[in-house]
């Protein structure tokens, strides 16, 4: 009873304090309502989105109370979303708050800083991931994976055992941007790496615990006494770590073994990863290349990894979808040929890919409903008047709401909450995209993600071999799904599921 009655006397000073100096200060400017503090966050943390989406529901853009002078705003207005993102980006930051609560896991990676830093970044992975070669390596990574993950679903089926299908997306997702990242084979779909499945764990739990940040006011001490979730962070990012600086230090060792032979056909491979091709343009620093490449594993494995089990729950919720979607596969590669798994994997081209406008479709009407990246924070560097005539002042962090803006009826319609793929397709059934700042899963503006048609080839890849193979339903259907509150929108527990084969007859597994 002690706590919260100290609870309630801090809510009302805060309350006070803020009234106070609004009116002093800021005499006739008006501020977003305020829908509550981060106290109400924290209670609500398990269901953070859906909680802050029903405020959302109430009001376009709100503030939430963090301390005695800063507010935290968060918008589902489109228009607010384009004028942080682009029309006066420079005002909209990553900022210290931010960065202060993300270095310890993703350090000074593209994620975290602005500025120079960024800029810096943004330049040399911008030319890595519109390279040719990069798209074709991955493309090659994509495939062998998803065989692999395919073999596994297989003998599931065969012995009509449930999987979980969201872990199995994870250890993929890992592999595959362990082996386009870093050039090697973590294999932890098949176990043979205890390492890289060590590290898998403890980098989800630094990602869940790094979040919980945002709502815990008195992590800096805890950090500094190394207690409780901040002792488990510590203890997680340094698991993260030393698997991360052997894997740089093997690198860097073979990089500087190849100063000859360059036309080896074995060591142009392993040129083709992104930490050899970034040891080929920049510096060799290991805590920078550290950092860039956790910022592209964050970006790479559990964005794409939930959004494809989302994507399999969604279709298990609509199996009209998902036989549509399995019609346009078959159709679009020609594919009555193909003998086996491995076969079909080879001739999946890319112009096969670019015809499968259901499939994109539904996948991002996946992302509408549940966006890797939920809510996505910037801090106003200076006080600024929003499109909606409200004020922000210097210091207030301001957010945007993916999850809370797919759901919002004033964006999409009355139909906001329904799965319907259909509405991303035009009079000629071809995929039609949407403004960015109305679709936000992917940011927009300067900092649009640059992985953006690198999460839809291999979710595509990995979506069409599944499906030309595969029917799949809920474990149990009674399953209630909801999701981890952390920086990406996994399913809390995963996703338990069946698979059946499809038999045409001259398919063979």
């Amino acid at each position: 009873m002690a706590i919260i009655f100290i609870i309630i006397i801090f809510l009302c000073i805060i309350f006070c304090i803020q009234l106070i100096y609004r009116k002093l200060l800021h005499g006739k400017k008006q501020y977003h309502p305020i829908a509550g503090t981060v106290i109400h966050q924290l209670i609500n943390f398990r269901r953070l989105h859906d909680y802050m989406t029903d405020l959302a529901g109430k009001y376009k853009t709100y503030r939430l109370i963090a301390g005695p002078f800063r507010s935290e705003v968060y918008t589902s207005d489109p228009a607010n979303v384009e004028y942080m993102l682009k029309t006066n980006f420079l005002n909209y930051a990553k900022g210290w708050h931010n960065y202060s609560i993300l270095k310890d896991l993703l350090g000074e990676g593209i994620f975290t800083v602005d500025g120079e830093k960024w800029r810096e970044q943004r330049k040399v992975s911008s030319y890595e991931f519109s390279t040719r070669v990069l798209r074709d390596f991955s493309s090659v990574v994509f495939k062998n994976n998803v065989v692999k993950l395919a073999n596994i679903v297989s003998e599931a089926a065969v012995r009509n055992e449930t999987m979980d299908i969201q872990d199995l997306f994870m250890k993929a997702t890992l592999d595959s941007i362990f082996r386009v990242a870093f050039g090697v084979d973590l294999d932890t779909m098949c176990g043979s790496n205890e390492e890289g499945a060590k590290f898998s764990h403890a980098f989800d739990d630094a990602s869940a615990l790094t979040l919980w940040r945002y709502v815990d006011m008195a992590w800096k001490i805890k950090r500094a006494l190394n207690l409780g979730s901040e002792a488990e962070l510590r203890r997680n990012v340094r698991v993260v770590d030393e698997f991360v600086y052997k894997l740089i230090s093997s690198k860097i060792e073979k990089m500087n073994m190849m100063t000859s032979d360059d036309d080896d056909p074995s060591i142009q491979l392993k040129k083709d990863d992104i930490l050899s091709r970034f040891l080929e343009v920049t510096e060799t620093n290991p805590k920078y290349l550290r950092d860039i490449i956790l910022n592209f594993i964050i970006a790479g494995k559990d964005t794409t990894a939930t959004t494809m089990a989302w994507f399999i729950y969604m279709i298990c919720k609509h199996p009209r979808v998902q036989e549509k979607v399995a019609n346009e596969i078959e159709s679009a590669t020609n594919s009555n040929d193909a003998r086996d798994i491995t076969e079909f994997a080879s001739m999946l081209s890319e112009d096969a890919l670019e015809k499968m406008h259901y499939l994109h479709a539904a996948l991002t009407e996946t992302l509408r409903l549940y966006p890797a990246v939920p809510v996505d924070a910037k801090v106003c560097m200076s006080d600024d008047t929003m499109p909606d005539g409200f004020a922000v002042k210097k210091g207030d962090m301001v957010a945007y709401q993916a999850y809370a803006m797919g759901r919002m009826e004033f964006i999409w319609g009355d139909d906001a909450h329904d799965y319907r793929p259909e509405r991303w397709l035009d009079e000629n059934a071809c995929f039609r995209q949407e403004s960015p700042f109305k679709f936000t899963a992917f940011q927009a503006g300067p900092r649009i993600c640059l992985g953006k048609e690198f999460a839809y080839r291999q979710m595509k890849i990995f979506a069409a071999v599944l499906l030309r193979f595969f029917t799949f339903k809920l474990g149990d259907e009674r399953q209630t799904v909801k999701y981890r509150t952390m920086i990406n929108l996994h399913i809390d527990g995963g996703l338990s599921v069946r698979a059946f084969h499809r038999t045409p007859t001259n398919q063979s597994i």
